[in-house]
């Protein structure tokens, strides 16, 4: 469904991303495992083609188009959408009218109080809420990913925050993207999280900007516990990189 070819991408003379090769398949769960600072938010950023995060060079390719040069809502008109690392606020929506603007032109079965239920909040109590800064992170978090449940897409790219695992829990993620895949969604997990990257189909290891092995979670897992720690080389300029490789 998704493939990365040789992805880079340099920020202020930095190497972010380093021709990175990924294949994400329909139907499945895929996981990026990599400590903080290696390059896993960019890489969702580079994938859904916000605007100060276009490659430098290699291929993004959507089921055998590219769409490197593509623009965020084109590439959402395709079905790809993004659970931000911190979640937007929007002044003067409520939440019910949040969700059904992703329910637009979507032939979704579930409603809105559902796709909150999923999430592990209460309806009656978040509908005519305002999604503003009146929400603590943690309910705008679920409040996004219930949206996400009412978009339907076709590739969910799943952001989990620095602090997801307190601010949802194991369970409500498994939740949700039990459901994303029950609507045929196919999901790209980003984390830090060894339980987190254990729900997915495959895993991939990032490290300095690069996928250094892709696998079973189990197998992963293990070569991220025994190999990976915290990384000054994603953040050296580019000259110094160079210099050490």
């Amino acid at each position: 469904m998704l493939e990365l070819q040789k992805v880079t991408l340099k920020k202020e003379g930095k190497i972010i991303l380093d021709h990175v090769d990924l294949t994400i398949k329909a139907n499945e769960i895929h996981s990026i495992l990599g400590m903080n600072g290696t390059g896993k938010t960019t890489l969702a950023y580079a994938i859904m083609g916000l605007p100060e995060y276009h490659i430098d060079s290699g291929k993004i390719i959507w089921r055998d188009k590219d769409i490197t040069k593509l623009s965020v809502a084109e590439r959402a008109k395709l079905g790809i959408t993004l659970a931000w690392q911190e979640p937007a606020r929007f002044e003067g929506l409520t939440v019910v009218e949040y969700l059904h603007l992703g329910q637009l032109g979507k032939n979704n079965s579930l409603s809105a109080e559902e796709c909150l239920q999923q999430v592990g909040l209460e309806p009656a109590n978040y509908l005519h809420r305002d999604v503003d800064a009146t929400l603590s992170g943690g309910e705008r978090k679920r409040i996004e990913l219930a949206a996400v449940l009412a978009m339907h897409p076709t590739l969910a790219i799943l952001d989990e925050p620095d602090s997801g695992i307190d601010a949802l829990s194991i369970t409500n993620i498994k939740q949700v993207i039990r459901n994303l895949v029950r609507e045929g969604t196919s999901i790209l997990l980003i984390t830090h999280h060894e339980q987190v990257a254990a729900m997915a189909d495959r895993t991939s290891a990032l490290c300095a900007g690069k996928i250094l092995k892709t696998g079973s979670p189990e197998e992963v897992t293990r070569f991220f516990s025994n190999h990976c720690q915290p990384c000054k080389h994603i953040n050296q300029p580019e000259e110094e990189v160079l210099e050490n490789a």
